[in-house]
Parts: structure tokens; sequence; C-alpha cells
């Protein structure tokens, strides 16, 4: 890794943490198309490394803070929990035999439907 990707990564990272706990959205929504885009890594590559560093407790921090201040519903939280991992075991199966093209297709159209859906929903 070179100092440059090193300090893209760190930039990408708190950046993506930040939006994380102000939005609670994933990282993943920031960090996969940095990777590939800035650091040039293919979709897998992207998706794999996203996965990697989320397995860790990178959340923790923010749902406490969420949770002090009464926001977290911890039996959706726990369901939620468990059916995502379910759900994530499947899917990276299934997307070790898409096509990195097919799959960063799939990957803008979610992100470009849900980003729509967001913008004009009352």
């Amino acid at each position: 890794m070179s100092t440059s990707q090193l300090i893209i990564l760190i930039i990408v990272g708190l950046a993506s943490g930040l939006l994380s706990g102000v939005l609670g959205v994933g990282g993943g929504i920031i960090v996969i198309p940095a990777l590939i885009f800035i650091l040039g890594l293919s979709q897998h590559q992207a998706q794999g490394t996203s996965l990697a560093f989320m397995v860790m407790p990178v959340g923790i921090l923010a749902v406490w803070k969420y949770w002090k201040e009464g926001y977290v519903d911890w039996n959706f939280a726990f369901v939620l929990a468990f059916t995502f991992l379910i759900g994530a075991y499947f899917g990276s199966i299934l997307s070790v035999h898409i096509s990195g093209r097919t799959l960063k297709k799939i990957f803008g159209v979610l992100m470009f439907v849900v980003s729509i859906k967001m913008i004009f929903s009352k």
C-alpha cells in the first residue's frame, strides 16, 4: 500500500464513518465507489473489502450514542442482524458467480433507485 493510497483510505474511512453516523447509511455506499473509481479495485474486490471492514465493530460508538438518545429499536435490530447474516452469506455465494461488469451495473441501479425514492418520497 502506497502513502497516497493510505491517505485516500483514511479520508474515505472518515467520510463513510461520518455519513454513517449522521445518516445511518452503510459505509459501503461511500466505500465501494471510492475503492472502484479512486483506487481501481474491481467490483468484487470492493464489495469483499467493504464487507471485511464492516465485520469489525465499526458502528459501536454510533449505536451507543443513538441508543442513549432512545433511537434504537433492539427488536428490529436483532431480527435485521440475524437475517442480514443469512442474506449476506447467500448473497456472497451468488455474487462470485456474476461478472464484475454486471455486478457494477446492479449496484449502480440499486443506488440510483434508492436515491430517486429518497429524493421524491414524502
